[in-house]
């Protein structure tokens, strides 16, 4: 029996790091091979602990040893060679950029190259920052010229990105795959009150200090924020100090820590409202809000390119300015006082972004192209 054409997918992090892109690239690897394709990941071994290669959920995964820590990043120059040297025997690589070493590999690639362009880099200010952000752009703009097509997460994100000049004419509008989950328990509910919920890494973009300060407007007693998220093991650093300072001993808000794959299902199930208050454009979709909407959630968003078209698609849900804490305020007393329908607005999430049709779309451009 003839084996079927392998599909090469690079970058940086990949499970069991959870992040909004590692995510996408484990979905869409998993869901091709579902569908009968075989899969290789290369990443780094950002775990030491982590084996260098092994077989999760029928993908292949080959991880490169790491050097040293830059950042957000990782060093590693072995990464680059097992990326090429797949890339010799791959019908199609797949890079997820933002990654500073793909003009690298994108210059050496051996096969076909697709790219999905998540997002542009927001790093904090800084000189180091400010060069590596430069090197990342730099890096993204020369492998988005060998690109055969592009993937975005959204044609609002992507003509508001500061690589939109490299973009125009090549991209292909598929969303993140979006996990419908399983009903579940309210176990996460403490009382009848509005319970706001919050679902990622606890990192400066995601603007946590301003959804605690609008939640607080609220003066509620029986108002509830529950934040869920790992602080522990974030590349970049977790800012969960910060947000324990806006806490300020508020025993309405709680910090959940990670939450497990099989407990999301409660989480959802206990909240009255989602809430994403990214405050720059390293957010460029929010997963996590579309999967609450699923699960009859509606979501509170920022007005930002790519994060607020779900909400804008579905119209399940409020979306305010970025940092705007008395906005965030309004918009959680507007979805209490004036609660939205929770049946319409799940299928209308379901219907647009379910993974199905997400891991349909990336095998019509990574297996089948025109």
């Amino acid at each position: 029996m003839i084996e079927p054409p392998e599909v090469l997918v690079v970058l940086t992090y990949y499970d069991p790091y959870v992040s909004g892109l590692t995510n996408v690239a484990r979905d869409v690897a998993v869901g091709l091979v579902a569908k009968g394709h075989r899969v290789r990941v290369v990443t780094s071994r950002h775990d030491p602990s982590l084996p260098p290669h092994e077989v999760v959920d029928g993908v292949l995964v080959d991880r490169a040893p790491v050097l040293a820590r830059l950042g957000k990043g990782v060093i590693s120059p072995a990464f680059v060679r097992h990326a090429i040297t797949a890339s010799r025997r791959a019908a199609v690589t797949h890079l997820h950029l933002p990654m500073l070493e793909a003009g690298l590999i994108a210059a050496r690639c051996r096969s076909p190259l697709v790219v999905t362009y998540h997002c542009d880099v927001s790093l904090p200010p800084g000189a180091v920052n400010h060069v590596q952000q430069a090197a990342i752009d730099a890096s993204s703009r020369a492998t988005l010229g060998h690109a055969r097509d592009v993937v975005v997460t959204s044609d609002d994100y992507a003509r508001h990105s500061r690589l939109w000049p490299r973009l125009a004419g090549k991209t292909v509008d598929i969303p993140p795959p979006c996990h419908a989950r399983p009903a579940g328990a309210p176990r996460f509910r403490d009382g009848p009150g509005l319970h706001v919920g919050f679902l990622g890494r606890i990192v400066e973009e995601k603007g946590l200090q301003h959804l605690v300060r609008g939640f607080q407007q609220l003066g509620d007693p029986d108002a509830r924020l529950l934040i869920g998220g790992d602080f522990a093991n974030v590349a970049g650093g977790s800012v969960v100090d910060e947000v324990r300072r806006a806490v300020a001993g508020d025993d309405r808000v709680r910090l959940l820590g990670f939450i497990p794959r099989e407990e999301l299902a409660d989480f959802y199930a206990s909240l009255d409202v989602f809430a994403l208050p990214s405050v720059n454009s390293f957010e460029a979709f929010g997963i996590v809000q579309v999967e609450a909407m699923m699960a009859g959630v509606p979501a509170l968003a920022s007005d930002l390119p790519g994060v607020r078209v779900p909400i804008h698609e579905t119209g399940f849900g409020v979306v305010v300015p970025p940092r705007d804490e008395a906005a965030i305020a309004a918009g959680l007393a507007r979805l209490r006082d004036d609660p939205l329908d929770p049946v319409a607005g799940a299928a209308a999430a379901r219907q647009r972004y379910a993974l199905t049709a997400v891991v349909d779309a990336y095998e019509r451009i990574l297996v089948h192209p025109h």
